[in-house]
C-alpha cells in the first residue's frame, strides 16, 4: 500500500468518525420518510394524470358516438326521401368516425390498464410508507430512550467520581481533625504535669509559682494532721491522752 493510499484511508476513517459524531439517526429517518412521501406523491400524480387522459378519451368517444348516431339517422332520412347518394355519403362519414372511435377505445383500454397498474403501485407504496413510518417512530423512540439512559449514566458516573473526590476530602479532613485533637490533648496533659512550659507566650512569675507550691504543701500537711487526729481519736492512745490530762489537772490543783 502506497503512502497516498494510506493517507486516503486515514482521511476517510477520520471523516466517517466525524460524520458519526454529528449524525442524528432520527433526522436521517425523517429525511428518508420525507423522500418516500415525495415519491408516493409523484406516483399519485401519475395516477391522476392517466385518469385524466382516460376521462378525456371517454368524452371524445361519446362525442364521436353521438356524431355517428346522427349520421345514421341522416342516412335513414335521406334514403326515405329517395336520396340514396346522400344516404351513402352519411354512411361513409359514419365509417370514418367509427375508425376514430375504435382507435380511441383501444387507447382507452390501454390508459385504463396503466391506471390500474399505477393505482396498485401507489397502494403498495402507501403500505410501505406506512410501515416505514411506524418503524421510524419506534426506532426514534428507542434511540431517544437509549440516549436519555446514556446521559443519565454519564451523569451518575460524573457524580460518582465527584462523590469519590468528596469522600477522600472528607476522610482527609477527619484524619487531620483527629490528629489536631490528639495533639491538643497531649499538650494539655504536658502543661498540666509541668513537663511543658506554657506556650501562650505569657511571662512566668517565679514568686507566684513558689506561693502556689507552698499553698499546695500547706494543704497536704493540714490534711495529713487531720488524718492523724482521726486515727488517734479512735485508737488505744485516747485513754493515755485523757490520763495525762487528768494527772496534769490534779497536779495543778495541789
Amino acid at each position: 500500500m502506497s503512502v497516498f493510499q494510506r493517507l486516503s484511508m486515514i482521511f476517510k476513517s477520520k471523516a466517517n468518525k466525524a460524520l458519526d459524531s454529528v449524525e442524528d439517526p432520527r433526522e436521517t429517518l425523517d429525511y428518508s420518510y420525507q423522500k418516500q412521501l415525495e415519491l408516493l406523491q409523484k406516483v399519485r400524480r401519475g395516477v391522476a394524470d392517466v385518469a385524466t387522459s382516460r376521462k378525456r378519451v371517454e368524452l371524445q368517444i361519446q362525442q364521436l358516438d353521438q356524431q355517428a348516431n346522427k349520421l345514421t339517422n341522416q342516412g335513414q332520412a335521406a334514403l326515405g326521401q329517395g336520396r340514396e347518394d346522400l344516404a351513402r355519403e352519411a354512411l361513409t362519414r359514419k365509417s370514418g368516425l367509427q375508425s376514430q372511435i375504435d382507435g380511441l377505445r383501444a387507447q382507452h383500454e390501454q390508459l385504463q390498464g396503466e391506471e390500474q397498474k399505477l393505482t396498485l403501485a401507489a397502494q403498495r407504496l402507501q403500505a410501505k410508507v406506512d410501515s416505514f413510518r411506524t418503524r421510524k417512530e419506534t426506532i426514534k423512540a428507542t434511540y431517544t430512550a437509549a440516549q436519555a439512559q446514556a446521559q443519565i449514566g454519564e451523569a451518575f458516573s460524573g457524580i460518582s467520581e465527584e462523590m469519590g473526590d468528596v469522600g477522600l476530602a472528607v476522610q482527609r479532613a477527619e484524619d487531620k481533625t483527629a490528629e489536631m485533637q490528639a495533639r491538643a490533648g497531649a499538650v494539655d496533659e504536658l502543661l498540666a504535669s509541668g513537663a511543658l512550659d506554657d506556650v501562650s507566650g505569657a511571662p512566668r512569675d517565679d514568686i507566684q509559682a513558689e506561693l502556689d507550691r507552698m499553698a499546695s504543701t500547706t494543704g497536704v500537711e493540714a490534711e495529713l494532721e487531720q488524718m492523724k487526729r482521726q486515727l488517734g481519736g479512735g485508737g488505744a492512745s485516747t485513754p493515755q491522752i485523757e490520763g495525762g490530762n487528768a494527772s496534769g489537772q490534779q497536779g495543778g490543783n495541789a
